[in-house]
């Protein structure tokens, strides 16, 4: 279920998915007052939550460990580096249905 909404929608980009999907971090602006950026707290609470989900248990990936622990050395917190592995594997899941491919690891 969660597929078909995802790929019913036309999404130009992968941006646009992440934007769906909650994952794209926005900016508070009032006036001349610039808030950081932050996870967005809309989006599509299903497909945000099963990407969330595949990102913890990708973490028995190498390839995604790595990225994990980059993103851990730049001094992200544990939620904040599982937000962005969820991010990265909306990207590939973009890039799988924009060319209609199955996943395959790089290290393969």
């Amino acid at each position: 279920r969660l597929l078909t909404e995802a790929a019913c929608r036309a999404f130009a980009s992968a941006a646009h998915l992440a934007a769906y999907a909650g994952l794209a971090p926005v900016t508070r602006r009032s006036g001349s007052s610039i808030r950081g950026e932050h996870p967005s707290r809309r989006g599509n609470k299903a497909l945000k939550r099963a990407l969330f989900l595949s990102a913890f248990a990708a973490l028995r990936d190498p390839l995604s460990r790595a990225y994990y622990t980059r993103k851990m050395s730049q001094g992200k917190r544990h939620n904040q580096a599982l937000i962005a592995l969820a991010r990265r594997r909306c990207d590939v899941l973009f890039a799988m249905m924009r060319d209609g491919t199955f996943y395959t690891p790089q290290g393969s």
